[in-house]
């Protein structure tokens, strides 16, 4: 992708992003998007299929930095990455970075939690040495990584529910010491 596909398709997020601080995801409609970004619909559509394609694509922007060690790829996300990917993503859960704490914690909206579950899966399979010693060799793999995952989003569910008073560093290591 060149610069200003780039830049067009970080201003459809941004778009995006701005709207879901003020509404509901179903609330949002693709005329609403382009015209925060300044695009036409045709060029919405060039960069994804749906409204729901873009929904996707914010949840595989986070991951994709969050394995890059904090890579600025799409420069949705930018930070100084920790060591450990789970911290890095329970940083950007606390900065409630593009209001992914209100995708997650929408009632409205399990196609990004859907999305981010997918996300959270992929990077645990890519930290499985992390949790081997752990692991009964009598479980499948890919039930360890569900397992794994669902800790992570039960950890993160518990974390929100009271309040977010725990730093990232305190509620990463919860996670690592119940897995």
């Amino acid at each position: 992708m060149d610069r200003r596909q780039k830049k067009t398709r970080n201003a459809i997020f941004r778009s995006f992003i701005d709207l879901l601080s003020e509404r509901n995801f179903q609330a949002i409609t693709v005329e609403q998007i382009i015209a925060g970004a300044d695009v036409g619909r045709a060029t919405f559509y060039a960069h994804f299929e749906t409204k729901d394609a873009l929904l996707r694509a914010l949840s595989q922007e986070l991951f994709d930095h969050v394995a890059q060690a904090g890579a600025e790829a799409g420069q949705l996300f930018s930070c100084q990455a920790p060591d450990s990917p789970f911290l890095h993503l329970v940083q950007h859960l606390q900065k409630n970075d593009n209001q992914i704490l209100r995708l997650l914690s929408g009632q409205n909206e399990p196609l990004f939690a859907q999305s981010f579950r997918e996300g959270l899966k992929r990077l645990v399979r890519s930290q499985l040495p992390l949790f081997a010693h752990r692991k009964d060799p009598r479980l499948p793999e890919e039930f360890w990584v569900e397992h794994i995952a669902s800790v992570f989003v039960d950890t993160v569910r518990w974390w929100t529910d009271t309040g977010r008073k725990e730093s990232p560093e305190t509620v990463t290591e919860y996670f690592m010491l119940s897995v």
